[in-house]
């Protein structure tokens, strides 16, 4: 297939993804409207004003980006998840494998959909954390630049996971076991600072840690890691994600029958 025939596959996959979050956006946009709305309210007004302060600043002005990139992950993961195997389980995967489409053509299409996802989601969650408190960009590039990776990067753990899925359950197990854990101790409601030296050790550890540390000096210029090693970690983890994610799809595990 040509450039042009490779344009209009790409175009037609990523127009099919965002087709279907605006489709069924009561499920893929409003609920984590209404989540973090609560988080708001709960942990940085009722809450927060007990805590007090972190790390020099308001709690809930401290846990907005952590909140936007839980946000961010989820959707960009569930997104491309349960399109992904949702094709498998259709089985029209397999029309697009025996095209000419290019596997890179098929994978672009929906990480650049589960982007897409991930955006609109980060920009709602933070057109509501702009109703509870003040947000000033201390580093648009940073947010910007950390926002992308993460959504991407989660697209490509996504989307290993709807490969390796063989039925529905396979795909929340993911999320529940890891993912959420992971992201819950991965300092968006704390400092990793205020933890004994063992356990901010294993926090380092936690992927998630960098990428809202990096979000966080993006909007409020503070950190608890160097910005060089979070972006360091962000692209290693996105490249071997995407490498991985390509292995698979040439080699048509748990796709072909």
């Amino acid at each position: 297939m040509n450039a042009a025939g490779n344009w209009e596959a790409l175009k037609t996959i990523v127009f099919r993804e965002v087709n279907r979050i605006l489709r069924i956006w009561g499920q893929t946009l409003v609920p984590p409207a209404i989540t973090m709305t609560l988080y708001f309210a709960i942990f940085g007004n009722l809450i927060g004003s007990r805590i007090g302060q972190m790390n020099g600043m308001r709690y809930i002005d401290f846990i907005v980006p952590g909140l936007i990139m839980m946000a961010v992950i989820q959707s960009s993961y569930g997104n491309i998840v349960s399109s992904f195997f949702g094709s498998k389980f259709q089985r029209f995967i397999e029309e697009l494998l025996v095209s000419p489409t290019p596997n890179w053509v098929i994978l672009t299409g929906y990480v650049l959909g589960a982007l897409a996802r991930g955006v609109m989601v980060g920009v709602i969650v933070l057109v509501v954390a702009m109703c509870f408190t003040d947000i000033r960009l201390h580093h648009p590039l940073v947010t910007v630049v950390t926002l992308l990776l993460t959504s991407v990067m989660f697209a490509f753990a996504g989307f290993i996971n709807a490969v390796y899925a063989k039925k529905f359950d396979d795909i929340a197990i993911v999320p529940t076991f890891i993912l959420t854990p992971l992201t819950y101790l991965g300092g968006v409601f704390y400092s990793v600072s205020l933890l004994p030296p063992f356990w901010e050790k294993v926090s380092h550890l936690n992927p998630v840690l960098y990428m809202v540390n990096a979000f966080r000096y993006g909007l409020l210029g503070v950190s608890d890691v160097p910005l060089a090693t979070a972006f360091a970690v962000m692209f290693a983890a996105t490249i071997a994600l995407g490498a991985f994610s390509m292995h698979l799809l040439i080699k048509g595990r748990g796709l072909r029958a």
